[in-house]
């Protein structure tokens, strides 16, 4: 895992514990997602979470911004991450993800994800978020979580 070392790994979500993002944790089953970003997360004090990456050369475009489907990959993502609680152990899909891009990303930014479940039903979650870089808001999205049986 790059520079970083991970305990209690199983294949699942896994604590980082040195480098930038020790604290942090990060799915080490998830091989697309460890390809993409690494893409990393943590509950805050006030018990909301956050997703977050590192903006490198290898997520820009041809324009030298971050391009546009590593933005969304990484809001899919942070679906998941802000609907964890509401998924009750649960796998599932993506139904639906929609994102409105505000702001270009740079390299060496900061990319953060937050959000909120905005219904969560059944088997179908509804959530909402903003990935902001250093801050300032780059990517409005939502989107729709189903759950799968196992």
């Amino acid at each position: 895992m790059s520079e970083n070392e991970a305990v209690g790994s199983e294949g699942g979500l896994v604590l980082v514990t040195e480098g930038e993002w020790a604290g942090w944790s990060v799915w080490e089953s998830d091989a697309f997602e460890q390809n993409a970003g690494p893409f990393y997360e943590k509950i805050e004090a006030d018990g909301s979470t956050v997703s977050a990456f590192r903006a490198e050369q290898r997520h820009m475009n041809g324009g030298g911004f971050m391009h546009g489907g590593c933005l969304m990959t990484f809001a899919d993502g942070a679906l998941f991450t802000i609907a964890r609680e509401a998924m009750d152990g649960a796998r599932g899909v993506t139904l639906n993800l929609a994102g409105d891009f505000l702001d270009p990303v740079e390299v060496g930014q900061m990319v953060e994800a937050r959000g909120e479940v905005v219904r969560a039903g059944g088997k179908t979650i509804f959530t909402q978020g903003i990935v902001t870089a250093d801050g300032k808001p780059a990517l409005r999205f939502n989107g729709i979580i189903r759950k799968i049986r196992s």
